[in-house]
């Protein structure tokens, strides 16, 4: 099973506001700590808030929260909303779907899989707040340092 970057993103934006959660934050901030694209993650974000997950603040200092607490986002749920399917082989065009047996025991996997992000939350992920924030102040100042010297 692999990810689509699109919810690696998603999964990225969510740990970086629920390792703030009484801070506002801003997409190119978080784009910067994780060294990603921020047009990327600005249609990450929409989608996020469409889902109900995320939050905006307009204004000169807004920025984006989580939109409820990061014990009510289950891990599986956000999997599931910004994955586009799930199919892990093109069973529907082989001759032999209808006899083989392997479709079934993907669709087990699968399950099981999903079975275990269930049991998280978001909260379960950023129990350590404190290396989180200390993490991303290392990137921030290793990226502005890689910059630099890039002049």
């Amino acid at each position: 099973m692999r990810f689509t970057r699109y919810t690696d993103y998603a999964m990225r934006v969510l740990l970086y506001l629920g390792g703030r959660p009484d801070a506002l934050c801003s997409v190119p901030e978080i784009a910067k700590a994780y060294g990603v694209s921020q047009n990327h993650l600005m249609k990450v974000v929409h989608d996020l808030g469409k889902a109900g997950y995320v939050t905006s603040v307009r204004g000169r200092f807004g920025g984006i929260r989580l939109a409820r607490p990061a014990e009510e986002i289950n891990v599986g749920a956000v999997v599931r909303q910004t994955e586009e399917g799930f199919d892990l082989v093109d069973c529907g065009t082989c001759v032999i779907a209808p006899a083989c047996g392997f479709t079934g025991v993907l669709h087990e996997a699968l399950g099981a899989f999903m079975a275990v992000l269930d049991r998280y939350t978001l909260a379960d992920l950023v129990t350590s707040k404190a290396d989180l924030a200390r993490l991303f102040l290392g990137s921030a100042s290793k990226g502005a340092t890689e910059r630099a010297t890039d002049r």
